[in-house]
């Protein structure tokens, strides 16, 4: 057979196409092709092997087993959910709690406190920059002396001076003492950017402390809601504050 007759014959050929759906088969449905077919079949084995794998694995159960999950476990809406035991705790004990809880706050605030203090004096509240950034007023008592007020003179220094909200010694000490401490400017810029960094842990330390007094306040007021006493609440709980409830009044023996 030549090529050119192999090559007619395959332009006579007419594509391959699906068997058509019977009239009479079509209220069963669409007729299921090969492929569709062997996938099926493949699906349906797989369950059956995984069945009796099942049947298999609770046929070798011990009867008697027990685990403590099947008196945990429950079935919600199809789901499987655990259980989760609630603790048994009696108001006495909730209240001694919360006592303990507030010690502890209330340690860990004082030892704040102290920090706080500690600092404080450290820095002799002088401003990072070495300026004070409030004012000094001086009075006088008439307009003239307004105009012809020298900073430099009323405060007995030298003009260089009179920025310095610290460490500013009298034209008498300067004739009298040498200056002491550092006097390079990149030395100074250092420790201006020390001491600015200490007033940035002051006031980290100082919003902590705040903090935790708010949170122990949060844990008295949930301590005293403990009480079955007739309570309206005043306020509600914010970031910065307890909620406020008004108890009504008990005369105590």
């Amino acid at each position: 057979m030549s090529a050119a007759f192999r090559k007619a014959a395959k332009a006579r050929q007419r594509p391959h196409r699906e068997r058509a759906q019977p009239a009479s088969r079509a209220k069963l449905g669409l007729l299921e092709k090969k492929k569709d077919y062997r996938l099926r079949a493949h699906d349906y084995h797989k369950k059956q092997n995984a069945l009796r794998a099942l049947q298999k694995k609770a046929l070798d159960k011990n009867p008697d087993e027990f685990y403590f999950k099947m008196i945990r476990a429950d079935v919600k809406d199809g789901v499987h959910v655990i259980k989760q035991p609630k603790d048994e705790i009696t108001p006495e004990q909730v209240k001694l709690m919360r006592t303990q809880d507030i010690k502890y706050i209330e340690m860990k605030r004082v030892a704040e406190a102290k920090k706080i203090e500690r600092l404080k004096a450290e820095l002799h509240l002088l401003d990072a920059a070495g300026s004070g950034a409030g004012r000094h007023l001086f009075f006088v008592d008439t307009e003239r002396e307004v105009q012809e007020f020298d900073i430099a003179a009323h405060l007995d220094t030298v003009p260089e001076l009179v920025d310095r909200v610290y460490n500013r010694p009298t034209i008498a000490t300067l004739q009298r003492e040498t200056v002491k401490g550092p006097t390079d400017p990149a030395h100074l810029k250092k420790l201006a950017q020390q001491r600015k960094n200490q007033y940035d842990l002051l006031r980290q330390r100082i919003e902590r402390e705040k903090a935790m007094f708010v949170i122990s306040q949060k844990i008295q007021t949930r301590k005293d809601l403990l009480d079955k006493t007739h309570k309206v609440k005043v306020k509600k709980e914010t970031t910065t504050g307890p909620a406020i409830y008004k108890f009504k009044f008990q005369r105590k023996r």
